[in-house]
Formats: C-alpha cells, structure tokens, sequence
C-alpha cells in the first residue's frame, strides 16, 4: 500500500484523538486530499472543526485555513442562504447583518457574472470610477504578489466604496451603517470588542499577530460575538453605508494595524474610491432602506 493511501485511511483513527491532537495528522490528510486522495469533503469537515475549535497554533490554523480553501470550506455561505446573515434587534428596529465579511469566493462569483461590464448594479458616479481603471480588481488580482490576498476563504480586498455597493446592489442588499455595525460589536452589553475587555493577545488578526496578510474567515475564534458575527475587531478594515461630505466611514481594524485601530468606536473618513489591500466589507439588509 502506497504512503499516501496509508496515510488517508487513519483518517476514522484521527476523528477518534481529542480534537487538540488532530490539528497536525489532519494537515497532513488535508495535503493528501489536495493532491487528490481520499474523500475531500470528509476532510473538510474535519479542518473545519479544528477551525471553530480554536485547536492549535496561529500558524498551524493559517494553514488549516489555507487547506479549506482548497478542498471547500463548509463554513462559507453566499447571501442567498439563510445562514449568510445574523439578525440583530436595536432601539431603532431590526436589521440584518453579514456574519463574515465577503469572501474571495462570492466576489470571483460575481466577477465572472460580467460585475465589470454590468452598468445596471453600479451607482451612475461608481461605474465612470469603475470605468475609468487601467487596473481594475480583476487585473490586480492576477498578479503574482496577490496570491496570498484572493485565497477563496479569506475576506476580499482591494475594493474600493462603489464597489461594494455595486456588489451589495447585485444581492438586494446594503452595506451596514457605521452605528448598526458598531451595534453588532459591542451588542446590548456595550463590550469595547466582541469578546469584551481587555484587548489581549491572540483574540483578533491585528498588526501584534504578525501574520502580514489577511486570515481565512472566523480563524481568530475570539473575534467572534455571541450572534456569531466573526471579524469585527481584525482581518480587514471595513466600508460601511455612511459618512461625511464625499467621504465615508470606514472601520480600520485590520491584519496591518495595531489593536487600538480595534476598538469597537475606532472610524476613518476616506474616499470612497480608496481601494487597499488591508480594506473589504460585510452586507447589511433590513432596518435602514428597507
């Protein structure tokens, strides 16, 4: 029997170790489904849960993380799954909310629906902005130095304000106002960041985790509220409806800055044809523009 078949069929033996000690077999299985041995989806699964665990290092769930993206990550919904979104109740009514900023993978879908050449989802301003790029998002991300940043299951990035609404446009749905967000991290109990105070060591993909790029969804399981909203405090900075003047309010808490920028209140005006590679957005619907 081959290495690699051997090594697949422990799979049922790792499923039975406590979950700490499956992080480093199941990496190894999750190469072998890679490179096409075995059930790919059974492996998933499995990742997944080490994932939601907390098992493991940061470096060792980078990893994980990266494998999902390869065989599958089940943890991924689009916005036309009920699962996609988080309803939240405020002094002003009810809203919904992404529970994980968009992916990689929902905006290669909506790319490859011809996003760039559809005037009908952009806002009149947002496509002469969009019209007018030498290097639009497509044309970026096929660079080789992207490679790390359009991995399926982590947040897009390098988006600028038009285009997350057009992409917003294109579900029915909004970008989050700065104060519904705001709502959705602190929750009724006002915390300072999802999981409360104080800031920490190893709760979000800030600047002091020294991972120099954006993580897979939900991978900091800490940066999580009890909604399951994931990533409000790190990973990405994030659009958000509203602002001042011709600019608009973004959240700045991200994998390139440091944890003051995560703090619940923490806001930045720029631009809205600002595009960075630390910067991406969630959905809204409901409540406001209902």
């Amino acid at each position: 029997m081959s290495g690699q078949s051997a090594g697949w069929s422990d799979l049922e033996a790792v499923l039975a170790k406590p979950i700490a000690e499956r992080v480093v077999p199941l990496t190894r299985l999750g190469r072998l489904a890679q490179g096409g041995a075995g059930d790919r989806t059974a492996v998933a699964a499995a990742l997944a849960q080490i994932v939601t665990s907390g098992a493991g290092s940061t470096e060792e769930r980078m990893e994980v993380g990266e494998l999902l993206a390869e065989l599958g990550d089940p943890r991924l919904h689009t916005p036309d799954q009920a699962d996609y979104w988080a309803s939240l109740t405020t002094e002003d009514g009810t809203f919904e909310i992404g529970r994980q900023p968009v992916t990689n993978a929902e905006w290669k879908v909506f790319v490859a629906e011809g996003a760039y050449e559809r005037p009908e989802w952009w806002s009149a301003e947002g496509w002469a902005f969009v019209s007018s790029l030498t290097d639009p998002w497509p044309k970026k991300a096929a660079m080789a130095d992207a490679a790390a940043f359009v991995i399926d299951n982590q947040p897009v990035v390098g988006v600028s304000w038009h285009e997350a609404k057009a992409y917003a446009a294109r579900h029915g749905a909004r970008l989050p106002l700065f104060d519904e967000r705001l709502f959705a991290t602190r929750g009724p109990a006002k915390r300072p960041y999802p999981w409360g105070s104080p800031f920490g060591k190893g709760n979000a993909n800030t600047r002091e985790e020294v991972l120099g790029r954006p993580c897979a969804v939900g991978l900091f399981v800490n940066d999580r509220t009890p909604e399951g909203i994931v990533d409000l405090a790190g990973n990405v900075a994030e659009w958000t409806e509203d602002g001042a003047g011709d600019e608009r309010w973004l959240h700045p808490g991200c994998w390139a800055d440091s944890f003051e920028s995560s703090w619940a209140k923490a806001r930045v005006l720029v631009r809205p044809t600002h595009r960075s590679a630390r910067l991406g957005f969630r959905l809204a619907r409901g409540g406001y523009g209902a």
